[in-house]
């Protein structure tokens, strides 16, 4: 049922009526005929995290057994990175990722959000409306990980493209000439930075990868930028249509009561960009409570459910951080810091620019694109009192000029 048009309508319901209906983990459909576990408990979630042994994140076995035209094969084929492998593989990749990513300066990077959004504020302040996902939170988070991670624009370019491209496909041959198009795209940008090396992480990564061949580390790198964008730019937009919805929410964070940290923890509990995911294969059947998990079978961790789980987070939210939004054990998120920095700084600069954000349709009007592992609204149209450009923003963004 996940990729039924009705699961993103209402996935909460949808996750009530599970509990209701199968407990803690849940027989579902990834695609049709295509058959997973769901698991919606918090504590199960954790222990399937943290046991990589029995729970391991490599899908080929399982992926020999798929059709070549399952609509989300693309999605969760092996490849040779940190998210698709277990064990000594998933060590290696692991630490040439982490060390890169922990070279990146947090204090610079805020400073390139910074200079981004006043660009892209100044795009739209004085028409008094815009769509803060197209026309903010996405060109926003793009620039600035292109920036992060070394890409020149026309390459930045191709990678947005074939991420569009892979994101809407609907036939098996979109993904592959995505893949073919990021894969041309990344090659060139590393043969570029074997000549002459920067302070990005892609120039960290291949330094971290010198026992890796060039189809390894584009692996790597898409890895970084798949995981770095489209949740990056949701959670910016799903975070925004919280605190201009939610008038206590919002009223809080006027008076100080609340901070925008606290507004980006309530969605990472309620509304994580990343709904269903952390996917693993057991390699034996697994017992868990009273339900065996059969082997090679998919079983994927309900964020958004486990947040959620009456039985294990309940009552006043405010300062825990106790959600799952980026995972948990030796396949946690590695870019946490990064992507709240950016997150962040990107709520900040706007809310402190355009204050009386309000939404330019009612709420039940916006839409959330179908799909079962994101929570992805289509637009976040809205109105404020046109605003002058901001002093001295908008020429340049973190080292990339604006178009």
């Amino acid at each position: 049922m996940l990729h039924l048009p009705e699961f993103a309508t209402d996935p909460h319901g949808a996750y009530r009526d599970m509990r209701r209906h199968h407990g803690s983990l849940v027989p579902v459909e990834l695609a049709p005929g295509m058959p997973a576990t769901l698991v919606i408990g918090y504590r199960e979630a954790l222990h399937i995290l943290g046991d990589p042994l029995h729970f391991p994140a490599d899908p080929r076995v399982w992926q020999s057994t798929v059709p070549a035209d399952c609509p989300v094969l693309s999605m969760l084929e092996w490849q040779p990175n940190a998210s698709r492998t277990a064990g000594e593989e998933h060590a290696r990749y692991r630490r040439a990722s982490t060390d890169s990513l922990d070279k990146i300066d947090l204090y610079a990077l805020r400073g390139g959000v910074e200079r981004t959004a006043a660009a892209l504020i100044d795009s739209f302040c004085e028409s008094g409306s815009a769509d803060l996902l197209g026309q903010y939170a996405v060109p926003l988070t793009v620039r600035v990980l292109n920036d992060v991670l070394g890409l020149p624009p026309e390459t930045g370019e191709a990678a947005f493209a074939a991420l569009v491209r892979l994101r809407d496909a609907d036939d098996a041959a979109a993904p592959e000439a995505g893949n073919r198009m990021f894969t041309s795209a990344m090659l060139e940008v590393i043969s570029a930075k074997r000549e002459a090396p920067a302070t990005d992480v892609i120039s960290f990564l291949m330094e971290n990868s010198a026992d890796s061949d060039d189809a390894e580390i584009v692996q790597q790198i898409a890895m970084l930028y798949m995981a770095g964008t489209e949740p990056t730019w949701n959670l910016i937009a799903n975070t925004l249509l919280l605190m201009v919805i939610d008038d206590e929410f919002q009223g809080e964070l006027l008076t100080g009561a609340l901070s925008t940290r606290d507004a980006i923890d309530e969605v990472l509990f309620t509304d994580p960009p990343l709904t269903n995911s952390c996917f693993s294969y057991p390699l034996q059947p697994q017992i868990l409570g009273d339900v065996l998990l059969p082997p090679h079978q998919p079983v994927v961790i309900s964020l958004a459910a486990c947040n959620n789980d009456p039985a294990a987070v309940d009552g006043d939210r405010t300062g825990n951080r106790s959600h799952l939004a980026w995972g948990a054990g030796p396949h946690a998120c590695p870019a946490k810091s990064l992507a709240m920095v950016i997150v962040q700084e990107a709520l900040d600069q706007l809310l402190d620019a355009l204050p009386e954000i309000r939404l330019a349709v009612p709420d039940e009007q916006l839409q959330w694109r179908p799909g079962g592992f994101h929570r992805a609204l289509e637009a976040l149209p809205v109105v404020f009192p046109p605003s002058p450009p901001l002093p001295n923003g908008g020429r340049i963004t973190a080292g990339i000029e604006n178009e």
